[in-house]
């Protein structure tokens, strides 16, 4: 137990460093997120292939599957684009809305009942943003993207609880990762009319941040969920990622010392949006209990 609970908070760590990456990446990001992509899933395709867990899917899962990682590779591009016009810290605040966006989105797709406190919970999380962005006008281009990101963000996963009742996990990322590096050969030319970028190839030290975020931050990140979920329940497992915002800022505030360029009105805003996770975590805490 103790080994997969230690699994379990590197992946998290691991998926708090993407934003750090995504700042020490020198590509534009449609570049970036293409080629990690192209990484990671080659990466999936070999290793899954090889552990015999790629399962075969029918023509309409394809279909969706192939509109769902449109969705998430949008959400990466928009992601790491936050990070280039604002910084690692607003960016992921920003993230932080995800919560709110999934309150809205999930009933709507699940034709469930809407849940009041969630979503009062996730307005606080917006209020939070909006402190930041009305004082603090020179990120005003990242959050707008970052809010972009969010939403993108909280709709593949809705659609892909559905899915991972008819395959495997291991099927559903590398076939998704697949069909969100196809789409963005198709958006790319496109999306560098609006966002030209100086060069496609990766520097020496891009391509050595370009596999650490490719192989350490999505397939270990993966697996080592995966292997955590053997020994602790997926509850548990969805918990602990509410860190990932927060162990991404502390290491953006060590490693680029971010806290000096960030206003107190940030820390009012981050305050209400940690507040309200912390929230929400004790509500789910306090339901399973019950439960």
């Amino acid at each position: 137990m103790r080994k997969a609970f230690i699994q379990l908070h590197i992946a998290v760590l691991l998926a708090g460093l993407t934003g750090i990456l995504g700042r020490l990446i020198t590509l534009n990001e449609g570049w970036l997120v293409w080629w990690r992509l192209l990484f990671a899933s080659v990466t999936m395709w070999i290793l899954f292939g090889f552990m015999k867990r790629l399962q075969k899917i029918s023509r309409a899962d394809m279909i969706q599957i192939m509109g769902i990682g449109v969705i998430a590779a949008l959400h990466w591009v928009s992601f790491f684009g936050s990070i280039k016009y604002a910084n690692v810290s607003v960016a992921l605040v920003c993230f932080s809305a995800v919560g709110f966006f999934t309150a809205i989105f999930e009933p709507l797709v699940t034709r469930h009942r809407f849940n009041l406190i969630d979503i009062v919970l996730g307005l606080v999380v917006m209020i939070g943003i909006y402190i930041i962005f009305h004082f603090d006008a020179q990120y005003k281009i990242g959050i707008a993207i970052g809010i972009v990101s969010a939403m993108l963000g909280a709709l593949f996963p809705i659609f892909n609880r559905q899915l991972l009742q008819r395959m495997n996990a291991e099927t559903l990322i590398t076939y998704e990762l697949s069909a969100g590096w196809l789409s963005l050969c198709l958006i790319l030319p496109f999306y560098f009319q609006l966002s030209p970028a100086s060069y496609y190839m990766p520097t020496n030290a891009d391509w050595a941040w370009l596999l650490v975020l490719a192989w350490l931050c999505s397939v270990w990140a993966f697996q080592l969920s995966a292997n955590a979920l053997k020994k602790i329940s997926a509850f548990t497992v969805n918990l602990s990622y509410n860190l990932e915002p927060v162990y991404g800022i502390i290491l953006a505030f060590i490693i680029f010392k971010e806290n000096e360029y960030l206003r107190p009105e940030f820390y009012l805003g981050l305050v209400l949006i940690i507040g309200s996770v912390v929230v929400q975590t004790y509500r789910v805490y306090r339901s399973r209990r019950k439960w």
